[in-house]
């Protein structure tokens, strides 16, 4: 029997799951950020018209999937699975969003992480034959994020300089046994890592660990070096977070430099636009895969991508109980 699994903690994909389609659905402050003309849809009402912050995210998932499938030129018959997730407890987000569509459906719940949990997993369904068709989706929303493990926005409290500002949005992925488009060729699953950071909004360097382990991991898993990726994504850092990953590696003697980069510092405008540390979210990463790195893989613009979901495994009873924050880093690799 043929071994996919290589290393400690990582697998191959030898027959190339193809990204054949991606969607993104984003709120309007995304909208006006650096990569507003890349995502297809942007929607100026956060409520999307709904009654509540949490009903809007339902439907930033329902329409992104819509998008996905209409791109792809597919039905929801098509899809043999799909693997979703998003913040709100107990994945109720994404549970309302795929009642009565008819489609095969596994929750996920990895935080921001979860966009390339799902890909992993997506990944190795297509891979194995268990799946001719499979997406991976996605979200989060700022205010329902606010409320849940912060406080709510009507409070008035002041952010910290830490802090990060949830994305309201989602993205889809379709991946296909067959067809044309960038290739998943390994993924490296993360252990769940914990620095003792108790801070709520400080959720980057709760995370910078984990991430930095992963990369790490899964470059010495598949005997490979920064080098040999054009562009090295964590998915969400924001700024002092992919610091610290920089650190981790300057550390260890290697400088990841300008190849490597953070889904929360390039959603959003950090000179025009109020988000401290930057942006993050279940739907942060998946929106900038959608909108940036897979169109940017598809041109040609990069030929090797390693996209490194981190999570912070955080519950609203947890932060108040002031315990300390989990994390967790999902590396999946992409080829042209």
């Amino acid at each position: 029997m043929e071994r996919y699994h290589k290393g400690k903690q990582s697998v191959v994909f030898p027959h190339r799951p193809v990204l054949r389609a991606w969607a993104s659905v984003v709120g309007r402050k995304e909208g006006e950020g650096p990569l507003g003309p890349a995502f297809d849809r942007v929607v100026p009402d956060g409520k999307f018209g709904k009654k509540s912050w949490e009903q809007a995210e339902t439907a930033f998932q329902q329409s992104a999937l819509e998008l996905l499938l209409e791109k792809a030129a597919l039905g929801r018959e098509a899809l043999e699975l799909v693997l979703s997730g998003d913040l709100l407890n107990q994945c109720v987000g994404s549970s309302y969003a795929l009642r009565r569509t008819g489609i095969p459906a596994l929750g996920l719940y990895g935080a921001c992480s979860t966009m390339a949990e799902g890909l992993l997993l997506a990944g190795a369904a297509v891979n194995a034959g268990y799946a001719e068709r499979a997406a991976a989706l996605s979200s989060s929303h700022f205010a329902a994020a606010e409320r849940q493990y912060r406080f709510p926005l009507a409070y008035g409290g002041q952010r910290t300089p830490t802090a990060q500002w949830t994305v309201t949005g989602a993205g889809a992925v379709l991946l296909c046994r067959a067809g044309s488009g960038p290739a998943l060729t390994a993924a490296t699953v993360g252990t769940v890592e914990d620095k003792g950071i108790t801070d709520a909004n400080n959720m980057g360097a709760a995370m910078a660990w984990a991430a930095y382990r992963s990369i790490r991991d899964h470059l010495e898993d598949l005997a490979l070096a920064p080098e040999d990726y054009d562009l090295i994504v964590t998915g969400d850092l924001g700024k002092l977070g992919s610091e610290l990953v920089r650190a981790c590696f300057a550390g260890d003697g290697v400088e990841l430099g300008p190849r490597y980069t953070d889904c929360g510092l390039r959603i959003f405008d950090p000179a025009r636009q109020d988000v401290h540390c930057g942006g993050s979210g279940a739907g942060c990463s998946a929106a900038v895969l959608a909108a940036e790195l897979l169109p940017g893989l598809a041109a040609g613009r990069w030929r090797r991508l390693l996209f490194c979901g981190t999570g912070a495994l955080l519950s609203p009873t947890t932060v108040q109980q002031k315990r300390s924050i989990p994390a967790v880093c999902h590396c999946v690799a992409i080829e042209a």
